[in-house]
């Protein structure tokens, strides 16, 4: 495997908001689009820059997905919509070419210490040593994203642990909460029902809950596809990173013969 870039390169030193989206975004619906996981994390970076991280918690993000994301020059802004002590709701988007191709809205709240009634949590999955390396991806997967992710594959119809291969931004590592943006996204090709190369089954949006904060490296999927009978369809999942369960994610879908 040749040297893989990092996801994006900062056009204007760490604080700026112009980034270059390299290969490594790319892929595997299209060769010059990016797969939406790389541009949600972007996105949750520059939403927590702008939160007022003391004292609150990432609960809920949705990204909605306004067009293709090109590779190449991207921008990203962001800013408070909903301020307050208790709850917040924060926004972004990302622009690319003169058009808005992603925008996000979050909502934020207040930490506090609910540990004596915790509970409901999905159950604790096999750990990532446990999967097998996912090295091939068959016919109608383009290269560049899949690649710049590990893939370790757990018994069931699609359940997969990830861990990113290179950094979201050149020089930073990324937050946990943006790794888990990253493999939030890959739940409709986890849990991939139908041949690539007959089908499109793109997704328009991601909405992804957390009951807790995320940690580590490793994020799994655990992630079911539903297809309707009039070219659409739904993938939900469960998110874990190896504590244990850490929210949820939703992908709704358009489904199209190729």
């Amino acid at each position: 495997m040749s040297e893989l870039e990092p996801f994006y390169l900062p056009l204007d030193g760490p604080d700026g908001d112009r980034f270059h989206a390299t290969a490594s975004t790319t892929g595997p619906w299209f060769a010059d689009a990016q797969h939406v996981g790389p541009p949600s994390a972007l996105l949750v970076r520059a939403l927590e820059r702008v939160a007022d991280g003391a004292g609150t918690q990432l609960t809920r993000v949705t990204v909605e997905v306004l067009g293709p994301v090109p590779a190449g020059e991207v921008q990203v802004s962001a800013a408070v919509e909903r301020p307050g002590r208790a709850i917040q709701l924060v926004a972004a988007e990302m622009s690319a070419g003169g058009r808005t191709v992603l925008r996000a809205r979050s909502w934020w709240t207040a930490v506090g210490d609910t540990a004596v009634v915790e509970g409901g949590a999905a159950p604790t999955l096999p750990p990532p040593d446990q999967g097998v390396l996912r090295t091939s991806w068959g016919d109608g997967w383009l290269p560049g994203f899949i690649d710049a992710v590990e893939w370790r594959v757990l018994p069931g119809p699609g359940t997969s642990w990830l861990r990113q291969r290179v950094p979201l931004v050149e020089g930073e590592e990324p937050t946990p909460t943006q790794r888990l943006m990253v493999a939030a996204d890959c739940a409709n090709g986890v849990a991939a029902p139908l041949d690539l190369s007959r089908w499109l089954f793109v997704n328009t949006e991601l909405t992804v809950h957390l009951h807790r904060a995320p940690a580590g490296e490793w994020i799994a999927v655990d992630a079911h596809t539903v297809i309707g009978p009039t070219g659409s369809g739904t993938v939900s999942a469960a998110l874990h990173d190896e504590r244990g369960h850490t929210g949820r994610g939703a992908q709704a879908l358009i489904v199209r013969r190729r």
